[in-house]
């Protein structure tokens, strides 16, 4: 048995419930029989391998431990993990890739040996990585991993002359995305998205799609505050976050503050909301994914700054047509194509009729 890679297995499940701590998977393995396992619970709660261990409990003594990130050495919300596996008497420990945050990076590996534990590095390292993308961005830079989602026609266009969108993606694409939404801190739209479609941003689960009990923080982009105050986004459970530009109309702001959202005045950059700041204002807030839906016009901000750090895009198979149909992308645009976003580590998947590719930005 791939041992390592049950413990990947089990940290996805973390994934959704252990922001901003990372995602963790472990497994105590005696005699080759797994004897504990764990994965991060929610902030303030027990890591991984701790919840491993005390499965195990007195057959952690002399086992070997499977962990897909460095075990933490600093006292946090708990205890250091490093001198609970001590203290467990484990005798080798599997990690699969060294955690980036400078208060560990190495020094969990070597407080371990130090005690005399063995451990062996590498392990499933590129898969460990990046189940923690988001993870890793954040605790080395302060900032959330950007995620830009978009469906669109065989001919590039995400909505109709008409702006009706209902549905370019199928099925399949959607349940998928309602799985995305749960793994993230954040959902962000512009606010022509509010406008034309009214979208609720909620995660839904289960056959009878009902809401799940954790739902991401809804942000919408919305620089001079036009987003109507009886908008769906503001009546769904969970916090919404409004951002508008400095100066913006104080009453357009006051309506949106009693219909129960967050507003929050950011600087400007070319009269609409500075990207960055909203971004470094989310990181603040502990806030380390942010998956961004639409519209065209924040995605061309985006764009223009280089500020996504992965791209999904649904491409269904049908075509729209017209020479005012909505492009994906909008923006100023470059002038030659060796401007152009360029994106690597591509990968394409079907989901039902529909084809995902996603990538990652070159920066």
């Amino acid at each position: 048995m791939d041992y390592m890679q049950h413990a990947l297995s089990l940290a996805q499940l973390a994934l959704g419930h252990s922001s901003p701590n990372p995602a963790v998977g472990a497994v105590v393995v005696k005699g080759r029989t797994i004897v504990g396992e764990g994965y991060t619970q929610p902030p303030g709660s027990h890591h991984a391998e701790v919840v491993a261990l005390q499965q195990a409990g007195d057959k952690a003594e002399g086992a070997t431990m499977y962990v897909t990130l460095e075990p933490c050495c600093f006292q946090g919300r708990t205890p250091p993990c490093t001198q609970a596996i001590i203290a467990a008497g484990v005798a080798e420990v599997h990690i699969a890739t060294l955690d980036p945050n400078p208060k560990v990076s190495g020094r969990g590996k070597a407080e371990l040996e130090a005690a005399g534990i063995a451990t062996i590095l590498g392990e499933h390292e590129d898969e460990a990585t990046e189940l923690n993308e988001a993870y890793v961005k954040y605790v080395t830079t302060g900032i959330p991993f950007v995620v830009g989602k978009f469906a669109m026609s065989l001919d590039g266009k995400i909505a109709t002359k008409t702006g009706d969108s209902k549905w370019i993606s199928g099925e399949e694409s959607r349940r998928y995305v309602h799985c995305l939404r749960h793994q993230m801190d954040a959902i962000m739209v512009g606010v022509d998205t509010i406008i034309i479609d009214d979208p609720q941003l909620t995660v839904r689960a289960g056959r009878d799609g009902g809401l799940t009990e954790k739902q991401p923080l809804r942000v919408v982009v919305d620089s001079t505050g036009r987003t109507p105050p009886t908008a769906r986004v503001l009546q769904m459970p969970g916090k919404t976050m409004i951002a508008v530009v400095k100066g913006a109309d104080p009453e357009r702001i006051r309506a949106l503050e009693e219909a129960g959202a967050e507003v929050v005045q950011l600087p400007s950059k070319d009269d609409l909301v500075d990207l960055g700041a909203l971004l470094k204002l989310l990181g603040e807030r502990q806030v380390t994914s942010l998956m961004v839906e639409g519209g065209a016009g924040v995605f061309g901000s985006l764009s223009e700054d280089r500020l996504v750090d992965k791209l999904l895009a649904f491409v269904a198979p049908i075509i729209i047509g017209g020479q005012k149909a909505k492009n994906p992308v909008e923006g100023k645009g470059v002038e030659k194509v060796a401007q152009a976003m360029n994106f690597a580590r591509v990968k394409v998947e079907k989901l039902g009729n529909d084809i995902l590719i996603s990538g990652y930005l070159e920066k």
